[in-house]
């Protein structure tokens, strides 16, 4: 990125953060976020996913450089004072990120829309076991998965909630998602399939009044789903900065020879 971009600080709510954004405030001439070029985000990975898709439903998307003043943090980078903020920023390396597109039907015949830049995952809303028929570009190439539920996640979230399910781990610009089972009872050992990212698919909800299903991407929920469809959303890039060396690509490479 150029020395001259203009950067606007994005804090979250927690008092780590708003420590964190006391220090900073006098150290760079900031500019409001609507006038910035990259948008300075100070929280952890939650705050840092709420800014993008704050992005993604305004339809404006500019790069965005993460401090993580918060726990995991792996979207961000270390706090630091050793360089001047934007010269951490002149330096940084570009990741380039492509969220889905998640559109769902209801049993009442509602009709939703969200984007997820982790993942998609449909999961069981009482004791009963969830059903789903699974479609590949419109071929049925799974009768019916029965278990918890099943995900899709993107390379990007391929090490959060895909990988506690036992799904791999997808390198970034690997152009592939990760399709996974949570808890599958039938069939018990399918581990899921990893597929390209221009595939579409989707989930038809068996017996929806007896076994409900809801939808979430990301932090966004939709309750009795009938049918679930999923693609790569490719018109709606975004893209993280990170300093050399400690890229989201790396911090996925490092995850896979965690003990």
């Amino acid at each position: 990125m150029s020395k001259h971009s203009k950067l606007a600080l994005v804090v979250s709510d927690s008092g780590k953060a708003q420590d964190g954004a006391a220090a900073l405030r006098d150290a760079h001439d900031w500019v409001k976020a609507a006038d910035a070029d990259v948008l300075v985000v100070l929280g952890g990975d939650g705050f840092m996913l709420h800014v993008l898709h704050e992005m993604l439903d305004r339809g404006r998307l500019r790069p965005c450089y993460g401090i993580n003043l918060g726990t995991v943090g792996f979207l961000m980078n270390k706090h630091s004072q050793k360089r001047s903020i934007a010269e951490r920023i002149a330096r940084a390396r570009e990741i380039a990120v492509r969220p889905l597109q998640m559109r769902a039907v209801t049993q009442e015949e509602r009709e939703y829309s969200f984007y997820a830049i982790n993942e998609v995952s449909l999961l069981r809303e009482t004791r009963q076991t969830a059903k789903l028929e699974v479609r590949i570009n419109g071929k049925v190439r799974m009768a019916e998965l029965a278990g918890d539920g099943v995900l899709v996640a993107t390379p990007a979230g391929s090490t959060a909630y895909n990988l506690s399910a036992n799904g791999p781990i997808l390198p970034l610009g690997c152009n592939m998602l990760a399709l996974t089972p949570i808890s599958p009872f039938r069939p018990r050992r399918w581990r899921g399939a990893v597929l390209p990212d221009s595939a579409e698919v989707e989930f038809c909800v068996r017996e929806p009044a007896k076994r409900p299903v809801s939808v979430v991407a990301d932090q966004k929920e939709i309750r009795n789903v009938r049918d679930v469809r999923i693609a790569t959303a490719r018109d709606k890039e975004l893209t993280l900065l990170f300093d050399p060396g400690a890229s989201l690509e790396e911090r996925i490479f490092a995850e896979q020879f965690q003990a």
